[in-house]
């Protein structure tokens, strides 16, 4: 599932293509979810991300794509994966495949409460800090999967995170004292920038820590077990990650 920095990278490679308004001349794919016609001559105001939600945004409503587990997106180009939405501009072509497609009324701006959103200009970790603390019985492996506190976090950057905070991934929050929370919070919003970067450079796994990996950094055995109350596969060190109780 694409997490959070990979809809930004897809937004600012389609901001590239220097397109300024333009009109959908064309739409395509099997999705049912909306009223194709509504696309029809169309003018794109923008494109934005949320979260793992991309966004391309008219007037008066907003198309939302949501990449799932095995969503993918072709410009310019098309594969035999049978195609979920394509839309076809004067110059270019955007194709979607594997997706959930939504048509929201209204403005963007309206739509999403953008401070959780990790990636954006106006997250707010206090908000994020809150949130946690009245969820003080849960797994903070959960949490940071939580999409209404950590929009655009998955599961790379969840465990990832838990490593540079040297949290066990079973600490529950009322155990962690205040300090490692903002510690946390703060590690969320800085490693998804680093993935950004790291994607971009096309260099993202090898500064993997441990997910997916055999040992950590200072070469101790790595687990992978499927724990938590949402059984997402988690990586961490027993040895570095401090179980708080």
């Amino acid at each position: 599932m694409p997490e959070g920095p990979s809809i930004v990278i897809l937004t600012e490679l389609i901001e590239n293509l220097h397109l300024h308004k333009p009109e959908i001349i064309e739409v395509s794919g099997n999705v049912t979810t909306i009223d194709q016609d509504r696309l029809l001559h169309q003018k794109i105001q923008e494109f934005r991300s949320f979260g793992k939600r991309f966004l391309i945004c008219f007037k008066d409503f907003t198309l939302q794509i949501h990449f799932m587990l095995f969503g993918t997106y072709l410009i310019n180009d098309t594969k035999k994966t049978p195609l979920k939405l394509g839309l076809t501009l004067k110059k270019d072509q955007l194709n979607f495949y594997t997706c959930k497609v939504d048509l929201l009324e209204g403005k963007a701006d309206s739509l999403y409460d953008w401070s959780i959103d990790i990636m954006g200009d106006e997250w707010d970790s206090k908000k994020a800090i809150k949130k946690l603390k009245e969820l003080p019985d849960s797994y903070i492996c959960d949490l940071l999967l939580d999409q209404h506190i950590f929009s655009g976090v998955g599961n790379i950057i969840k465990n990832e995170v838990l490593y540079r905070s040297r949290i066990h991934p079973l600490s529950k929050i009322k155990d962690l004292p205040l300090a490692k929370i903002k510690e946390l919070v703060a590690e969320a919003r800085h490693y998804s920038f680093d993935f950004l970067k790291w994607k971009k450079e096309g260099t993202l796994s090898k500064h993997w820590e441990v997910y997916n990996q055999k040992v950590c950094p200072k070469n101790h055995p790595i687990a992978k077990k499927e724990i938590g109350k949402t059984h997402r596969q988690t990586y961490y060190c027993p040895a570095c990650q401090k179980k708080y109780n």
